[in-house]
């Protein structure tokens, strides 16, 4: 009997030590925890808080969402509950570290709280939709390292590494690229550092090193970001496109400035080579309009023989990325002069001169995926694209024709099938009533549109009712209190 016992303990303490040693080496993947999150369980809406939270961050958290009836300061440095009980919430964990508070998820109609919207409007967004990549809302970035060159890029394949830490048993590298710790990667050993080579596509990047278990950002790359959870994370840019002036070499200072970047003169220094300057630099696809500044000079790329006329009567030089899309415009041949205008060049009025044809008028023009304005000059006279039915009416804008360049998501209202017209609107399209209309498919009414990673917010409009998405239980609360329905983008196809 008692050999038996014995036996059992010594059972028990092998597979305590087989599961300790086991999650050993997930410990460091926990190293970075949210200090916030918010999830939905049981019916509950919840909140949990890592005490360790800074202030500035609480305080901001409290702000955003207008949560200062439930003074989670106080219950945090006290452990009294008072006000989140009058409010409806429970304490369902409050330990030294943590505290977890949950409120039943009650009826739409009744969602007028904004503590009561805050799971709906920050909802399962994932480090991907918060970053994305690739994402319309990015259009350039550069790289910014001291004490050590920028990764190298070869074949879309970067090398990351780390400057000493020789004496480390273990160096991985996570980031937004490897889902952080669920696909860490293990760094190799050389004699003045680590490394690892990743294949990226062109993009923007978050990344951390794992050192024997501890988290720390790239302290050579001068480039970082909170991530709205409490963690600052290196970013990395990997680049596609390089920026070359040959000669100048006596030139003290040369910039970059471009629509890209406002135009800003002194954002963009270019680095002196042995023949000249360049300076690389990630640029979304689009089409993208530039100029050299040489000691306050500006110039035009005197090796890009693209470029387009600016409002100084001078010339910008031009750089496209990505596949053109042909505006066109039949007939018309006898006018003198039509003008391509839209939200892609701020409406400018004497850049996008259109190419006269057998039949009308024509010009191939990039745009990166999105959603985007326009009208046509012909001879001096605004008009819309006679050939597409898609405007814009707002507040703001009439007449606008409307173009979606790469769709990427279709939204769907089922039902209705007396209804003689649906439209969609949301922020993607400045809530214009009747740009986007839907088009029956058997039970149901569907559109496409492009939609950028992120939250986004809509409602569909049937003869003339504005209506949520019956199907989609993601909503908030707007000005008017008749709410709108929320999709989220974890990123931009």
């Amino acid at each position: 009997m008692i050999s038996t016992r014995h036996n059992r303990l010594q059972w028990v303490r092998y597979y305590l030590c087989t599961f300790v040693f086991t999650l050993l080496p997930l410990l460091p993947l926990l190293a970075q925890p949210p200090m916030k999150k918010y999830f939905i369980k049981n019916g509950q809406m919840c909140i949990e808080i890592n005490k360790q939270i800074k202030e500035s961050t609480l305080d901001s958290f409290i702000t955003q969402y207008n949560l200062a009836d439930l003074d989670l300061k106080y219950f945090i440095q006290t452990s009294r509950p008072d006000s989140l009980q009058k409010l409806g919430w429970t304490i369902e964990a409050n330990d030294p570290n943590h505290v977890t508070i949950c409120k039943p998820i009650m009826g739409a109609d009744n969602l007028a709280n904004p503590a009561d919207r805050i799971i709906f409007a920050e909802n399962q967004a994932s480090f991907s939709a918060r970053f994305p990549a690739v994402s319309s809302s990015i259009r350039f970035g550069y790289n910014r390292f001291r004490n050590k060159a920028p990764f190298t890029i070869k074949d879309s394949i970067v090398t990351f590494f780390l400057l000493d830490h020789l004496n480390a048993r273990r160096v991985q590298l996570a980031g937004s690229f490897t889902n952080w710790q669920y696909n860490a990667l293990s760094m190799t050993r050389t004699d003045g550092g680590w490394i690892v080579p990743v294949k990226l596509g062109a993009g923007k990047y978050w990344y951390k090193f794992i050192i024997d278990g501890d988290w720390i950002i790239d302290t050579d790359n001068q480039l970082r970001e909170a991530d709205g959870q409490g963690n600052i994370n290196s970013v990395f840019y990997r680049t596609n496109t390089v920026f070359v002036l040959n000669g100048f070499t006596d030139a003290k200072r040369v910039y970059l400035a471009g629509s890209f970047n406002n135009w800003a003169e002194r954002e963009l220094a270019l680095v002196k080579t042995e023949t000249g300057w360049q300076l690389p630099l990630y640029l979304a696809q689009g089409t993208h309009t530039y100029r050299f500044i040489v000691d306050g000079q500006w110039m035009t790329d005197p090796g890009n023989k693209d470029r387009l006329p600016n409002e100084h009567n001078d010339y910008n030089s031009v750089i496209r990325i990505g596949k053109p899309y042909v505006f066109k415009l039949d007939g018309y041949t006898e006018a003198k002069q039509v003008v391509l205008s839209g939200s892609f060049n701020k409406w400018r009025e004497n850049e996008l001169y259109m190419t006269k044809t057998a039949t009308g008028w024509e010009l191939p023009y990039v745009l990166g995926p999105g959603n985007y304005q326009y009208k046509l000059i012909v001879d001096g006279q605004w008009m819309a694209d006679p050939t597409n039915p898609m405007t814009v009416t707002t507040n703001y804008a009439k007449g606008n024709s409307y173009i979606i360049i790469s769709p990427n998501y279709q939204f769907q209202l089922k039902g209705f099938p007396n209804a003689k017209a649906v439209y969609l609107a949301g922020d993607f399209n400045d809530w214009s009533p009747n740009t986007l209309a839907l088009q029956k498919q058997g039970d149901k009414w569907v559109v496409p549109v492009h939609l950028s990673a992120g939250k986004h917010l809509y409602k569909f409009i049937v003869d003339g009712q504005w209506i949520l998405d019956p199907v989609n239980k993601l909503w908030e609360q707007n000005r008017e209190g008749t709410g709108n329905s929320i999709i989220w983008m974890d990123k931009e196809n």
